[in-house]
């Protein structure tokens, strides 16, 4: 009788291959943390008031998360997402907005409990979060991601602040993260954003899909839409990822009744698992509670065009 059945035979050869993918994502991280680098400049805050000429009651708007929400690469404050927000919304509402940020670059869904303290002192009356990325990168269990961003939430709903959120985005083309972590990080995004939506809806909060936010065009027009580090948008890229929130951030202050916040294209009603489904494969779709139900709203909106001042 042989030593070595051949049902052992293919569990020891599964187990070698299985330690030997682990062994090239391990060095696949070191090489993508090593190319993409980090730099301890950050862009000019961009806390102020934008558009105090404008008529209409002002709106605090308190901005979290992470260096996407920072804007990482930007050596102008106005090319920042918050200023973007801030210039944006003003318009958008033809009221003044006035934007704090505290968001962290490299931060993750645990550190927003110290941002959300640190942001309620400003009585934000809508406040916008874009988080998840680094804990895709971090290997950060996404029912904890998703606990933690409810957790957020629910403070700053309770609080009587607006809550819109950027979900994580589509990771499949973020050159420096070579396959098959790529492939690997973009499965798990996808989760995550999933997840999120839940977590946001049922916490009393927007979610609004980046989903390939990254994807077909950010690819063709790699140099273009990323900064130097291939990893991080450009002002070009900011300044898309701030179109798709900004309309979702004017309807929670005030919903539109004759269409100039944003157009709706398509409202549906569907069960809040759906729902995240659906919006994970559409780029700047909304999903929010519909009444007290486990039913979601989902619709997409369209940037109107802000009226000259």
């Amino acid at each position: 009788m042989p030593s070595h059945s051949p049902l052992r035979t293919a569990a020891v050869g599964a187990g070698a291959a299985t330690v030997g993918l682990a062994g090239l994502l391990a060095g696949q991280i070191r090489q993508a943390r090593h190319s993409i680098g980090v730099s301890d400049e950050r862009p000019p805050s961009a806390n102020g008031v934008y558009g105090d000429d404008l008529p209409g009651a002002p709106v605090r708007c308190l901005v979290l998360g992470d260096s996407a929400a920072v804007g990482y690469g930007m050596t102008l404050a106005d090319a920042t997402p918050p200023a973007l927000i801030g210039l944006t919304l003003s318009h958008l509402l033809d009221a003044p907005v006035n934007i704090h940020s505290e968001a962290v670059v490299g931060a993750r869904s645990s550190d927003l409990r110290e941002q959300v303290n640190r942001g309620l002192p400003f009585k934000p009356d809508v406040a916008v979060v874009v988080i998840g990325t680094n804990d895709v990168t971090h290997h950060v269990a996404p029912h904890i991601s998703e606990r933690l961003l409810a957790m957020a939430v629910r403070r700053l709903v309770d609080a009587g602040c607006e809550v819109v959120v950027g979900t994580c985005p589509d990771l499949g083309t973020i050159r420096p993260i070579p396959q098959p972590l790529r492939w690997i990080a973009q499965q798990h995004g996808k989760a995550l954003a999933r997840r999120q939506t839940v977590a946001v809806v049922s916490s009393g909060g927007r979610a609004v899909s980046l989903g390939d936010l990254l994807g077909p065009e950010f690819n063709e027009r790699f140099d273009v839409m990323f900064g130097s580090d291939r990893f991080h948008p450009s002002a070009a890229g900011y300044a898309k990822m701030v179109a798709v929130l900004v309309p979702s951030l004017a309807s929670a202050v005030r919903e539109p009744e004759d269409g100039d916040l944003g157009a709706d294209i398509g409202g549906r009603i569907m069960p809040l698992e759906e729902a995240a489904a659906e919006a994970e494969r559409h780029v700047g779709t909304e999903v929010r509670r519909a009444g007290r139900t486990r039913a979601a709203v989902l619709r997409r909106r369209a940037v109107s065009r802000s009226r000259a001042r």
